[in-house]
């Protein structure tokens, strides 16, 4: 056998495994990952995720449009639980009442 028909086998083995390898990995199923900006809406909810600061924990935020409740779930891996991490009533936002709201004085940041 010369160096070249040795060669093409060489090749043409590894062309097969890697094939291979690329057909399992495609077929395999892909795990949910939800990224940032994917968001939902049905009927008077909105649905949207998004991850912490350091970035070990995902949420998932739910607004209610009916009720004007924002409730932010998270899971718990150690208990493989969704869980509540926070309940928000925007009803109570919108009532607070702001001296400068309209004028176009109130900055982030800022105190009236």
């Amino acid at each position: 056998m010369d160096t070249k028909t040795f060669t093409i086998g060489i090749l043409t083995t590894t062309a097969v495994i890697l094939l291979t390898a690329l057909v399992i990995l495609q077929t395999l199923p892909q795990p949910a990952v939800a990224s940032g900006g994917m968001t939902v809406t049905g009927g008077d909810f909105v649905m949207t995720v998004g991850r912490d600061s350091s970035g070990d924990q995902e949420f998932v935020y739910v607004i209610d449009g009916s009720s004007q409740r924002l409730i932010v779930y998270r899971f718990d891996t150690a208990r493989k639980q969704i869980q509540i991490a926070q309940g928000l009533d925007l009803g109570e936002l919108r009532s607070e009442k702001n001296p400068a709201q309209g004028r176009g004085r109130n900055r982030p940041g800022r105190r009236p």
